[in-house]
């Protein structure tokens, strides 16, 4: 099978600490981590690890302060501060943009007490494309497996800690080779190893990682553009697209439809949509809609605050809250 194989590194493997001022009310790394944005965090210690940017990061938090290990190829050039900055949008007031969800929407206010703190991370759009096709009818600890397995089977290793291989994320071009598919089945992909294989090499057909850059609000495509865009590709519907405008294009306006925000939505702001079941795409227009003209240009930032108080559990909240707790002297 001509399958591109994992490979080291060269680059010299590098430690660096470092700490960020940042109130636990702006962020709580629990809910935000591991709420179905990215699934490359778990637990670690008293914080979470995981891999972006091509490095190994390690996060604890206190009441004020955001504290992080990174690890792998670094370079001097490179200020790893605002990369983790940039990565949770912490330039943006948390607090200021509920203060506005809160006066335009008298629903909202109740999610707080549940999920202060989510942030909508600022994902490689490579990455956030492919996670999100493997989420497709599945649960977060499978997905969080079947991207793993992408991982190291079509990726490079970045280094080894504490006796576990850490690996970035494949290319476009990997996951476009020969046997892609057929491998991917073998590993119980599914019906999602054809969407896989196939997004793969209609990406690297329009042009790869520089056509899915140029959906970028930051290039100045419109959020109706990139979307109607992203829907061409294999295994990419409404709300995929949604998930990738949100977390990785810059198009915060974008509110992906779930069950459980259908679910919100029929019982708090769309009542006539209780007659239906499922989520077609004439629905899913119709909330997001709704929910743009009343939460603003930050609605799916919004939504996600809605969706972590519909799905998080207690004991999620509890084990953040408790990292905090235990790293607050650090």
């Amino acid at each position: 099978m001509n399958i591109i194989r994992p490979k080291i590194y060269i680059n010299e493997v590098r430690t660096k600490h470092g700490k960020i001022a940042c109130s636990s009310s702006e962020l709580d790394l629990g809910v935000t981590l591991k709420g179905g944005q990215s699934f490359r965090w778990f637990d670690h210690d008293d914080g979470y690890r995981g891999v972006f940017d091509g490095c190994v990061w390690t996060l604890t938090q206190n009441d004020t302060h955001l504290s992080y290990t990174v690890q792998g190829p670094l370079v001097d050039y490179k200020n790893y501060d605002k990369i983790l900055s940039d990565y949770f949008r912490l330039d943006v007031c948390l607090h200021d943009l509920c203060k506005k969800w809160i006066a335009s929407d008298q629903h909202f206010k109740k999610s707080l007490n549940k999920t202060n703190g989510v942030r909508i991370l600022n994902q490689d759009v490579v990455e956030n494309v492919f996670s999100f096709i493997c989420s497709s009818n599945n649960n977060i600890q499978r997905i969080s497996g079947m991207v793993q397995k992408l991982c190291t089977l079509f990726s490079e290793k970045i280094c080894s800690i504490e006796g576990k291989d850490y690996y970035s994320f494949p290319s476009i071009e990997a996951l476009a080779s020969t046997d892609v598919e057929n491998k991917l089945r073998e590993e119980k992909f599914g019906y999602r190893a054809g969407y896989i294989a196939n997004t793969a090499k209609h990406l690297v057909q329009l042009g790869g990682k520089e056509w899915l850059s140029n959906l970028h609000k930051e290039n100045n495509a419109s959020y109706v553009d990139a979307r109607k865009q992203l829907v061409t590709l294999p295994g990419v519907g409404p709300k995929v697209a949604d998930c990738i405008c949100l977390m990785s294009l810059g198009h915060l306006e974008a509110i992906p439809v779930d069950t459980h925000i259908f679910q919100i939505a029929k019982a708090s702001y769309l009542p006539h949509l209780k007659q239906y079941k499922t989520v077609t795409p004439k629905i899913h227009e119709e909330i997001g809609n709704y929910l743009r003209e009343l939460w603003g240009p930050s609605a799916g930032w919004a939504q996600a605050l809605v969706f972590c108080a519909k799905i998080n559990d207690v004991t999620a909240c509890t084990t953040s809250r408790n990292k905090r707790e235990r790293t607050k002297e650090s």
